[in-house]
Parts: structure tokens; C-alpha cells; sequence
């Protein structure tokens, strides 16, 4: 009897360790599904040093599948597909998404463009002034930020666009189109920006035309639903992207062609090191307590980002790129993960 009582309480014991090992594998197990795929555009910045050097996977313990586009329509693309959960977009291809019903929304100002994307004329095209613009070959990429800004440039400059031949290229091909020629002025960001402004000249940047009511910024949106099912995920992911703006803001002179940072932003983009600390001087990047309150991302329909994605919006639509303008863009904005970062040491 007293054999088989310590038969069956070998059997018992083995049976409840086995239970913990199966159990202790399957949240290992778990915890190696926490993984997501990352769209990014090429911009030169702290958020693009923090990817080169694996900060986001330091800081949010997931594996990040990161995909580098050429432009933000692209990465809408994807996050349209379901490819994509988390994507740097810029405002004017975010704004297009939301207003298709991609249920989107934007968590983070990635920066504030101010002069970081401009109209430049190639020198030997033979524009001067904006009315020789008529009948040239002006290259960006379509829907973005800096499409935008290229349509709202002309109508500033008195252009009518229609007599402008805009090709759409992304920034790479901009760079190498303009090399060989093919293209007379180009409306473009950083590092494609900084080659081109070589051997050409600025006619109007960014800063101008956001002056005169025409907001665009370079920003971070989630898939909602995944976003909300990862929410922790979250708060650490924008605490990184925090920590790397603070960082930058506290020291720019700091990013030195040979400092880390820049080395960073060259491996991850090909820039040229040179290029790096003027093209980042020409953003500004809002604190997280910027960010989470109504200058940004707070408020709900008074936030920044949605009054200045209405506008965007209604913009766009005048000109065909869109069918339909929502009434209210705060749905496509939120300021939750920021506020979530603040309360994380």
C-alpha cells in the first residue's frame, strides 16, 4: 500500500512540474510573438539615430520588423493592407488615409517641418521668377507632405499648377533626376533636400507657407485597434522617441558630422554626414508635454494635428486627391500614448 501511495504521489508531483514547464514555455513562447512591422520614410533625425541604434526594441522589449518606403502615400498604402501597424507618415498622406476610413491615428509628431522641405530650382533651367515655373518639369512625391506644399507653393507664387508639368518621383529619384537634368526644380525633404540645394536655389520653403496657414508636419500613426491591444507597448515605444528629441534639443551643436547620432542617421538612410546637422536644424521637434496638449495632439477637434488635417483635408479635395473631408479629425488623433509616457521614469 505504501508503495503504491508514493508510486502515485511521484506521479502527481511529475505531472503538476510538467504542467509548470508547459506553462513557463508557452509565456516564453508568448513573449516572443511580441512583434510588430514598422514602415519608416527616410528623415534624417533623433527617431531615425533611435532605430539605427535598436532603441525602440531596447526600450519596448518587442522584436520590430522595420520597412523603409520612399514616401508617407506608401506607407498609407501598407497601413491600409494591414501590412503595416505603426508607420512614419507625413500630415498630407495620414490626412488622405483618415479621410478614405483607414482606421488610423496619429500618436506622434515626429517633427515639426518649418524649412525642411522647400521648392528648389535647378541652377541652368532657366527659372528666375515663378512665372518661368510654367511649362517645367517640377519632381516630388505625390500625397505627401511635400505635394502639398509644392500645390499650395504655386498658388502663393501665382502659378497656375495646371501649367506646371509635376512628375512624381520619390526622394532618391528626385536626387538622381536632378543630377542627369531631367527635372527643372524639385519640392523635397532632407537628405534628397540638402543634395539638390547644391547646385540649385530655394524659391519658398515650408516655413513660409505654414506661416501663411497651410500646416504640415512629419508624424507616427498606429493601426487603433492593434495600438490599444499593445497599449503599454505604446506608452514605451513614444517614451524612446521622447528621450531621443530631448536629447537633441538639450545638445544640437552636439550632432557633429562624426558624432554618434549623425554616424547613425548615415547608416540607416545613406546620408551624407555633412548634410545631417543642417537638414536636422531645420525641424523642431515638440516636447511630450507639447505634443500631448492642444498645440498637438490634445484637445480632441481643437488639437492641432486634426485642425491642421481639416485643413489639409479640404485642400486636397479642391484639387481631386480626395472624395470626401470628414467634419472632424480628432478621431484620427490621439494623445493618450504621450500622456502614457510621461507617468514612465
Amino acid at each position: 500500500m505504501q508503495v503504491l501511495m508514493k508510486t502515485l504521489f511521484r506521479k502527481v508531483i511529475t505531472s503538476i512540474f510538467g504542467a509548470f514547464v508547459l506553462l513557463f514555455g508557452t509565456g516564453v513562447s508568448l513573449a516572443q510573438q511580441k512583434e510588430v512591422t514598422i514602415a519608416y520614410i527616410p528623415i534624417i533625425g533623433p527617431f531615425s539615430a533611435a532605430i539605427a541604434n535598436g532603441d525602440f526594441e531596447k526600450g519596448t522589449g518587442y522584436k520590430i520588423n522595420w520597412r523603409q518606403f520612399d514616401s508617407g502615400a506608401k506607407v498609407a498604402a501598407a497601413m491600409a493592407s494591414g501590412d503595416i501597424k505603426i508607420g512614419v507618415i507625413g500630415s498630407s498622406p495620414v490626412t488622405a488615409a483618415c479621410s478614405r476610413g483607414v482606421d488610423v491615428q496619429l500618436f506622434w509628431i515626429h517633427g515639426d517641418i518649418d524649412d525642411a522641405e522647400a521648392l528648389v530650382v535647378r541652377n541652368g533651367s532657366g527659372i528666375n521668377g515663378p512665372a518661368d515655373l510654367k511649362g517645367k518639369k517640377l519632381g516630388t512625391p505625390f500625397v505627401s507632405t511635400a505635394h502639398y506644399h509644392a500645390m499650395f507653393a504655386l498658388e502663393v507664387l501665382g502659378v497656375d499648377a495646371k501649367s506646371v508639368e509635376m512628375v512624381n518621383m520619390s526622394p532618391p529619384a528626385i536626387a538622381a533626376a536632378w543630377e542627369r537634368g531631367d527635372i527643372d526644380a524639385a519640392y523635397v525633404w532632407d537628405p534628397a533636400l540638402a543634395r539638390i540645394k547644391k547646385t540649385g536655389k530655394v524659391m519658398i520653403a515650408s516655413g513660409e507657407l505654414n506661416r501663411r496657414g497651410k500646416v504640415i508636419f512629419d508624424g507616427v500613426a498606429v493601426d487603433k485597434k492593434w495600438g490599444e491591444a499593445n497599449a503599454d507597448f505604446m506608452a514605451r515605444f513614444v517614451k524612446v522617441a521622447t528621450d531621443a528629441d530631448a536629447a537633441y534639443r538639450r545638445n544640437p551643436s552636439a550632432w557633429t558630422p562624426d558624432s554618434a547620432p549623425v554616424k547613425a542617421n548615415v547608416k540607416l538612410l545613406g546620408a551624407n554626414a555633412e548634410d545631417v546637422p543642417p537638414g536636422v536644424a531645420l525641424y523642431r521637434y515638440p516636447s511630450v508635454s507639447e505634443q500631448a496638449s492642444a498645440a498637438w495632439l490634445g484637445g480632441g477637434s481643437n488639437s492641432g494635428a486634426a485642425k491642421a488635417m481639416k485643413a489639409t483635408a479640404e485642400f486636397l479635395k479642391a484639387r481631386g486627391s480626395i472624395d470626401t473631408v470628414l467634419s472632424d479629425y480628432s478621431k484620427c488623433v490621439t494623445s493618450r500614448y504621450a500622456e502614457a509616457a510621461m507617468k514612465l521614469k
